[in-house]
């Protein structure tokens, strides 16, 4: 697999324009159990036909359980600079629900841990909206993590993708989910105890201190280029989008016999309209009418303006300067605004 992840570095290297990289990115599935030197024979491939610097903000996903004190100093000294830990809760009775192989007294220690080997820019995730997680468990939670001191965390509220086991337990009424009133609860205290705790909310489910906002996801919302590598990986050069099989043996047989790999799909202006609407409208710095009208046409930005409107006068959206922000209020609704602004 690794050699074959090297080959399609190699393959694709003139995919972006840039040669000059201001992120990479280590996720998707568990990149932690790969072996140091596995993480470095990717460097190193990446570093031939691509300018990495000291700037180059290189993240890790990992699991606490993956982690040791020999292994985040081994990754560290080969580049690692940022680490994205997959903690979910501090609560031993959420993580079981989840079926996570850790426990709350590993996630602490592996955060603790990584300070203490000297990485300064650690993120975790958390969730919340989950069946019988009450307000106040949440909330030890949150105190557990801003007791911990780190510089970025993200929180995603429980979303149930159909065909999955908890699709079905809910359906057969195993599982009884959290109702939007107690999840927007939660969503309300994790802004204000962010807010108190000197975190700036600067997307939807991320938020940072100053100087540790995620630069690889600020990518994203800014619908900057990027190229994935590996099976399911996706890339984005502005006006096209491609995305690898999803199976590993597939993939390493198209590699292996110098086959397609890959799908392509060109996106219309409608298209590129509706990603730039979802990407930025969950950020601080909210949609830019100016940008909508240098980059699409008067078609679209007038449907825009038109749109909007309503949202503006339910105060869930805030106008300063052509800039289109969420408000408080609105933030709770991000997805259900975006959708509505889109073009279909």
């Amino acid at each position: 697999m690794i050699n074959c992840m090297k080959k399609e570095i190699t393959q694709r290297a003139d995919y972006l324009d840039s040669k000059e990289l201001e992120t990479i990115y280590f996720g998707g599935g568990t990149p932690s159990i790969l072996s140091v030197s596995e993480i470095k024979e990717l460097l190193t491939t990446i570093n031939i036909h691509y300018s990495i610097n000291n700037k180059t903000e290189i993240t890790l996903e990992c699991n606490p359980d993956d982690i040791s004190t020999k292994k985040l100093i081994a990754l560290k000294k080969n580049g690692i600079n940022r680490l994205s830990i997959g903690v979910q809760s501090f609560h031993d009775k959420d993580l079981e629900f989840m079926n996570r192989s850790h426990n709350s007294k590993e996630a602490i220690n592996c955060i603790k841990i990584a300070k203490k080997v000297g990485f300064k820019n650690i993120t975790i995730d958390l969730m919340y909206g989950l069946p019988n997680q009450s307000l106040r468990d949440w909330q030890k939670s949150l105190n557990i993590m801003f007791k911990l001191d780190i510089p970025h965390f993200s929180a995603y509220a429980l979303t149930i993708e159909p065909k999955t086991a908890l699709y079905n337990l809910v359906k057969k009424k195993k599982v009884k989910i959290l109702s939007d009133e107690k999840t927007i609860s939660q969503f309300n205290l994790l802004q204000e105890k962010a807010m108190k705790n000197e975190f700036v909310h600067y997307e939807i489910s991320n938020f940072g201190k100053k100087d540790f906002f995620s630069t690889h996801n600020i990518g994203y919302w800014e619908n900057k280029h990027y190229l994935g590598i590996g099976p399911s990986a996706h890339s984005f050069n502005g006006s096209s989008r491609s995305w690898n099989v999803s199976s590993n043996k597939e993939y390493i047989s198209a590699l292996i016999n110098k086959s397609t790999y890959f799908q392509t799909e060109t996106l219309s202006k409608e298209q590129q309209y509706n990603e730039y609407i979802f990407t930025s409208l969950r950020t601080v710095w909210g949609v830019d009418l100016s940008i909508i009208q240098q980059k699409f046409n008067k078609k679209i930005a007038s449907y825009f303006i038109c749109e909007i409107e309503k949202w503006c006068a339910r105060k869930y959206i805030s106008i300063n300067k052509n800039k289109y922000t969420l408000t408080k209020e609105g933030k709770a609704f991000a997805d259900a605004i975006a959708s509505d602004l889109f073009i279909v």
